[in-house]
């Protein structure tokens, strides 16, 4: 075969695969501004377009509180995110660099423990938060913070040291002859070089409490008050609630993925950044 016939071939299986992967996310789109309800239609494109869908995901919250569930995930997805970050980076870097006793025991736990999944102790997990009374109320997003931040670094850590290993150490003995400590080192150095990982180590650090539904659901249980939009939207679709919300569950889909694209975009440039520092360096 051809390297052109090839390259058309690759091409080609390249395009079904992106049209077999969009297509979902057209449909939830387009069923968002379908103005027919229930969940089962004869055509594919909506009949008749409106916007009603999405003002009333926002403005009827008398069975359904979307605007509130927003928020709830919102605070606990950027508070998680920004002391998970946190925490990651900080323990990549001190595996990375420092040497000490019991590192390497530490090393090998943590992997050990990165093995199983987390709801494997998701009972566990709700048990001890009862016990400490994290389970009533507005405690109860505090505890998912709890749980978000301390579950999201154990393989999520590897990562962020591997990327660590890379640079030079030959950079950190020569900011010590300068007379600089760890601490400068790492922020005026390292991270600046790391910005492509801290980058990733954001994004999964929001986009998993942000889509999660496990672990709210367990924790946050029936209280309405305190769901997240992954626990909301799934309450849409029970049989009693389908017909009227199947069109307005569609257009919190596409509300919730939102942030996630802004976050995208935002974080974008800073790739490209970190590897033209890391390359200069």
């Amino acid at each position: 075969m051809s390297r052109q016939a090839r390259n058309i071939l690759v091409h080609a299986i390249l395009v079904v695969l992106s049209v077999i992967w969009l297509f979902p996310l057209f449909w939830v789109v387009m069923i968002s501004f379908r103005a027919e309800k229930g969940s089962y239609t004869t055509t594919f494109l909506p009949k008749s377009w409106t916007l009603k869908n999405y003002t009333t995901l926002f403005t009827d919250t008398d069975v359904f509180n979307f605007p509130r569930w927003f928020l709830n995930t919102l605070v606990v997805a950027l508070v998680s995110c920004v002391i998970a970050t946190f925490f990651i980076v900080s323990i990549a870097y001190v595996m990375s660099r420092l040497r000490f006793k019991a590192r390497k025991m530490m090393l090998n736990m943590s992997l050990i423990l990165g093995m199983f999944p987390g709801f494997m102790a998701m009972i566990a997990i709700y048990y001890i938060l009862k016990g400490v009374g994290l389970t009533q109320g507005g405690l109860k997003l505090v505890a998912l913070t709890i749980v978000y931040s301390g579950g999201a670094g154990i393989l999520n850590y590897f990562v962020c040291k591997g990327f660590f290993d890379t640079i030079p150490k030959e950079l950190d003995e020569a900011a010590r002859l300068d007379g600089a400590t760890n601490m400068q080192i790492f922020t005026k150095i390292t991270l600046p070089l790391s910005k492509p990982i801290v980058v990733y180590t954001i994004l999964t650090s929001f986009i998993g409490p942000w889509c999660d539904f496990i672990f709210s659901k367990v924790i946050i249980g029936t209280d309405a008050n305190y769901y997240t939009v992954a626990i909301g939207l799934w309450n849409m679709l029970q049989k009693e609630n389908i017909y009227q919300w199947y069109t307005r569950f569609a257009s919190g889909a596409v509300c919730i993925s939102v942030p996630i694209a802004i976050l995208y975009i935002a974080m974008q440039k800073y790739y490209t950044d970190g590897l033209t520092g890391a390359v200069k360096g």
